[in-house]
């Protein structure tokens, strides 16, 4: 409620203060309206502005009241003999202080014998907290009239000071300058409270965005290692792959010369584009099933370090401790997308090789297959013996087919360059995965150093303030 003389109330209902709140000439409780009175006998030039308990068990008040003791020019703390010492008015007082807020204050409900011993104690109170000069108006305790008003006897000694301040314009004026003057001098050292905390929020934010790119170079490493340690050549691939080159007489060849093992890879291509199909289905399913395991532990690691983070787990939700929903489908598309780059690279590197001639499509796709195998080691098939023991031989069959169309360091481009087009579309769909972590710290928008524009804007006040040195002197 904002009382106002007639004279006064146009200006009010302009909006200007306190504009998020929407003017009524009715009683409410709406915390979002503000009920606008016209009072003639309070005299133009003053206006008071009734806030909610400041130690209201509602939220809202408590909020409401602190956004109108913001909007006022001085502030007419009205407290009680019995509760002038309670910790929650002294917290707002100390606050008003620091801003520079002019108070005047109310001591209400004084019992008369009481009322020297318990005025000089509030007294001494406002001493050390500063706030000595602080006008003091005791009320004693005594019976309301008729209406349930204190008589003008009582309330004669505020209502003067009052029409005295709404009668001389230089003093309404020193206490708006004051408070003023106030308020901007508390800014800085409000800033640098607000400065410093939004440099911390920066670093955690930091160190979010870090856990998060940890987890995930972590499972790039693991990507890496399974494309080494020839773990992909175990069970179904391997399976398929003696499937499609033969475990027999095609391994019994290996040690013919260069030009028959052509024609013997030839035929084994042309003649079995079954096996192939399946060997290619078995190379995704490996490559896919490691990746969304790579992506899985990923996920749970990222989330369990932003568990340790109080503003992590506010930015957390169960879905991320799993990877993204359509995390399959997409794996399988790249390992689709990577395998026919695999076919396109021999159809471009082979050219107008006899072997490709010969053996057309089925050519190019077994020797792709051969290539793909290839990548599933660390050694771009020279085979040690640790490879050899794990893929049964297979090493050294993807090795010579390979030699026998391109020659030893074609082998090693193929697959170099193969492993390396792999590894640049998973690091694609792990992105995306810790994007899902990255896009919420990000959407905070916090600036790099977040604090030193706060600080600059602070000193660019204060410089202001000085300047126009609202109370008369320049500090």
């Amino acid at each position: 409620m904002l009382v106002s003389h007639p004279a006064d109330e146009s200006w009010f209902r302009k909006g200007e203060l306190l504009p998020g709140l929407t003017r009524t000439t009715e009683s409410s409780n709406d915390p979002q309206t503000l009920q606008l009175v016209s009072a003639p006998a309070l005299g133009p030039g003053l206006a008071f502005l009734d806030a909610p308990d400041i130690d209201s068990v509602v939220d809202r008040n408590r909020q409401l009241a602190a956004q109108l003791l913001a909007a006022a020019d001085l502030w007419l703390f009205v407290t009680t003999a019995a509760r002038y010492a309670d910790a929650v008015p002294w917290e707002l007082l100390k606050t008003a202080r620091l801003r520079g807020t002019v108070i005047a204050l109310v001591l209400d409900r004084v019992p008369q014998e009481a009322a020297p011993e318990i005025s000089a104690h509030l007294a001494e109170m406002l001493t050390n907290h500063d706030m000595g000069a602080a006008p003091l108006f005791v009320l004693p305790e005594t019976t309301l009239d008729g209406q349930g008003l204190l008589s003008e006897d009582v309330t004669r000694q505020l209502h003067t000071w009052f029409a005295q301040l709404a009668a001389d314009a230089n003093a309404r004026g020193a206490v708006v300058r004051q408070t003023l003057d106030g308020a901007l001098a508390a800014l800085g050292p409000a800033v640098a409270g607000l400065a410093a905390a939004a440099d911390e929020q920066a670093v955690v934010a930091s160190a979010l965005d870090e856990r998060v790119t940890a987890a995930y170079r972590t499972g790039r490493r693991n990507i890496e290692d399974g494309l080494k340690d020839g773990r992909l050549l175990r069970g179904e691939v391997l399976a398929r792959w003696q499937e499609f080159v033969g475990t027999g007489e095609f391994l019994k060849t290996l040690e013919s010369r260069v030009g028959q093992l052509r024609d013997r890879v030839v035929s084994a291509f042309t003649g079995r584009p079954a096996p192939g199909r399946n060997l290619q289905n078995a190379l995704e399913s490996q490559l896919v099933t490691l990746v969304r395991g790579v992506a899985s532990d990923a996920a749970e690691q990222a989330y369990a370090a932003w568990s340790s983070y109080p503003a992590g787990v506010e930015l957390l939700e169960p879905a991320l401790q799993k990877p993204s929903a359509d995390l399959p489908e997409r794996a399988e598309r790249m390992v689709r997308d990577w395998q026919q780059y695999v076919l396109d690279l021999v159809r471009k590197e082979a050219g107008d090789k006899r072997i490709v001639a010969r053996g057309a499509a089925y050519a190019v796709n077994g020797i792709g297959l051969a290539v793909m195998i290839a990548v599933f080691t660390s050694t771009a098939f020279i085979p040690t013996g640790a490879e050899v023991a794990v893929g049964a031989g297979t090493t050294v069959a993807a090795q010579k087919v390979l030699e026998a169309v391109f020659g030893d360091q074609a082998i090693r481009t193929l697959a170099a360059r193969a492993r390396t087009e792999l590894l640049k579309r998973v690091n694609v769909l792990l992105d995306a995965e810790a994007a899902r972590y990255t896009d919420r710290t990000t959407a905070v928008g916090l600036e790099l150093e977040p604090g030193t524009t706060l600080r600059q804007a602070a000193a660019d006040v204060e410089r202001a303030r000085e300047e126009l040195a609202l109370t008369g002197t320049s500090s």
